[in-house]
C-alpha cells in the first residue's frame, strides 16, 4: 500500500490517508458506540418501565385511597344508623315509663300520645325542622345569619361532608322527637288529644330546630363557645320546660292537691315504669357515645368509648344518691325516685360526657340524683302536677349538666372554648325559649278550648273519653259485673 501510495500524486495520496483515517475514526467509535447506544435504548426502556410502574403504584394507592375512604365512609353512616336505631327505641322507654307513673285509666291515652309523637315528629322535622336546624348545610345558602335559615323542604341539597343525607336526617330526626315526648309525661291525665297533637307539631317542627340550630347548627350560641355535646340543653332542657308550661297552663289533676297538702297518686305499674327506665338506659347508648359521630380516638383515648363509660357511670350514681336521699326523708327506699335519678344522671351527663373524667362523671350523676329529689319536693311545694317528674329530671338536670362544663375542670375550660358564663348564658337562652314559646302556645290552645278535657271526662278516664277503649279490657269487665 505504501508503494501504491508512494506512486500516487500527492493529492491523491493526502486523500487516501485521510479517507482511511476517516474509516478508522468512523469504525472505532461505531465499535466504541455500540453498547453507547444499547446503554441509551436501556435507560430509555428502564425510565418507561419505571415511569410505568410509579403511575401503575399511583393508581394503585389512589385506588387504595379511594377503597378507605369507601369503607370510612360506610362504617361512619353505619355507626350513626346503629345509633339512630338506639336512640328511636327511647321512644318505647318512654312509652312505658309514663304509661307505669300514670294511673291505668290513662294508659292507652299515654300510649298514644308517645306513638304519636313519633309520628308527627318524623314527618315534620323532615319537611320544615331539619331545613331550619341545619339549613346553612344546604346547597345555594350563602351568608347564612346566625339566628335562622331555612335551606329547604325535606333533605334534597344537603351535605355534610361525611355522612348520607338520610342517615344525618335520620340521627337528627329521632334526637326532635325524643325532646317532643317528654312532655307527654308532665301533661298526662287531662289534655286532650288533638291539643297534644299541635303542641308537638310545633315543638318538633319550629321550636326545637330553631334553637338546636343556634348550637348545632353553626348559629350564634355554637359562635359564643356554648358546649353541649348530645343534648342536655338543647334537647332535655328543652323537653323539660315545654312540659313545665304546659303542667303549669294546664292545672293539676283533679284530687292532687287538696287544701294545699299534696296528695300522692301513685303509678299503676312500677314493673312497667321500671322496663321503660332500662329501656331508656339502653337506648341512651346512641344517644350519647353516638353524638361522638364514629369511632374517634384523641390522645389515646377512644371518645365514642369514653362517653359510654361516663353516662354509665353517671347513671348508676344518679339512681344510688336519689335513692338514699329518698330513704333518709322517708324513712324507706322509694323505687320511684331511684327510677328517676338514674334517668337524671343520664341527662346530667348528656352534655359533657365526652370532656368529663371517669370520676367526675360520677359526681355529676350524683348530684343530678339529688336535684332530681329535690326538684319533685319543689314541684309539690309550688302545687305544680308533673305526674312522672318530667322537669326535674329533665329540666333542671339538664341544666345542670351544662353548667357542670362550666363549674368543673375539663377540656373546654382548659383550652377556653367556654366558660361558666357562657354556658349560663346558652342554658338560660334555650330553657327560656322553650318555656315562653310553650306557654304561649298552651294558653292560646286553653283559650280556644282545646287543651283540657272536662272533669267528669278527667275523671272517668282519658282512655275511654279521648280513644273509647281500655287498656285493660279484662279489668273492665270484672269491675263492671
Amino acid at each position: 500500500m505504501f508503494y501504491t501510495l508512494s506512486g500516487m500524486a500527492p493529492w491523491r495520496r493526502w486523500a487516501v490517508v485521510f479517507g482511511v483515517a476517516l474509516g478508522v475514526m468512523v469504525t472505532w467509535t461505531s465499535l466504541g458506540g455500540v453498547p453507547s447506544l444499547f446503554a441509551q435504548e436501556e435507560a430509555a426502556i428502564q425510565t418507561t418501565v419505571e415511569e410505568t410502574e410509579a403511575a401503575a403504584g399511583d393508581e394503585a394507592v389512589s385506588e387504595e385511597a379511594e377503597a378507605d375512604l369507601g369503607v370510612g365512609y360506610a362504617l361512619d353512616n353505619t355507626f350513626l344508623f346503629l345509633a339512630a336505631v338506639l336512640v328511636f327505641f327511647m321512644q318505647a322507654g318512654f312509652a312505658m315509663v309514663e304509661s307505669g307513673f300514670n294511673a291505668q285509666k290513662n294508659a292507652v291515652n299515654v300510649l298514644f300520645k308517645n306513638s304519636m309523637d313519633i309520628c308527627v315528629g318524623v314527618l315534620l322535622y323532615f319537611f320544615i325542622g331539619f331545613g331550619i336546624m341545619y339549613g346553612a348545610n344546604y346547597a345555594g345558602v350563602e351568608n347564612p345569619s346566625k339566628y335562622f335559615v331555612f335551606g329547604g323542604v325535606g333533605i334534597d341539597g344537603y351535605s355534610d361532608g361525611t355522612f348520607s343525607p338520610e342517615v344525618a336526617w335520620l340521627f337528627q330526626a329521632v334526637f326532635a322527637a325524643t325532646a317532643a315526648t317528654i312532655v307527654s309525661g308532665a301533661v298526662a291525665g287531662r289534655m286532650k288529644v288533638a291539643g297534644y297533637l299541635i303542641y308537638s307539631a310545633v315543638l318538633t317542627g319550629l321550636v326545637y330546630p330553631i334553637s338546636g340550630y343556634w348550637k348545632w347548627g353553626g348559629g350564634w350560641l355554637n359562635e359564643m363557645g356554648f358546649q353541649d355535646f348530645a343534648g342536655s340543653a338543647v334537647v332535655h332542657a328543652l323537653g323539660g320546660f315545654a312540659g313545665l308550661a304546659g303542667a303549669i297552663v294546664l292545672g293539676p289533676r283533679i284530687g292532687r292537691f287538696v287544701d294545699g297538702k299534696s296528695v300522692p297518686m301513685p303509678g299503676h305499674n312500677l314493673p312497667l315504669a321500671a322496663l321503660g327506665v332500662f329501656i331508656l338506659w339502653f337506648g341512651w347508648y346512641g344517644f350519647n357515645p353516638g353524638s361522638a359521630l364514629g369511632f374517634q380516638s384523641t390522645d389515646g383515648i377512644n371518645l365514642t368509648m369514653h362517653c359510654a363509660v361516663t353516662t354509665t357511670l353517671a347513671a348508676g350514681a344518679g339512681g344510688l344518691l336519689a335513692t338514699v336521699l329518698s330513704w333518709v326523708l322517708f324513712k324507706k327506699p322509694d323505687l320511684s325516685m331511684g327510677l328517676n335519678g338514674i334517668l337524671g344522671g343520664l341527662v346530667g351527663i348528656t352534655a359533657c360526657c365526652d370532656t368529663m373524667s371517669n370520676m367526675q362523671s360520677v359526681l355529676v350523676g350524683s348530684v343530678a340524683g339529688v336535684i332530681v329529689v329535690a326538684g319533685i319536693l319543689l314541684l309539690d311545694k309550688l302545687q305544680i302536677d308533673d305526674p312522672v317528674g318530667a322537669f326535674p329530671v329533665h329540666g333542671l338536670c339538664g341544666i345542670w349538666g351544662c353548667l357542670a362544663i362550666g363549674i368543673l375542670p375539663n377540656g373546654y375550660l382548659e383550652d377556653g372554648t367556654t366558660s361558666f358564663v357562657t354556658q349560663l348564658i346558652g342554658t338560660t337562652v334555650i330553657c327560656a325559649w322553650a318555656f315562653v314559646t310553650m306557654a304561649g302556645l298552651f294558653v292560646a290552645l286553653k283559650a280556644v278550648g282545646i287543651l283540657r278535657v272536662k272533669p267528669e271526662e278527667e275523671l272517668t278516664g282519658l282512655d275511654i273519653s279521648e280513644h273509647g277503649m281500655h287498656a285493660y279490657p279484662a279489668d273492665a269487665v270484672a269491675k263492671a259485673s
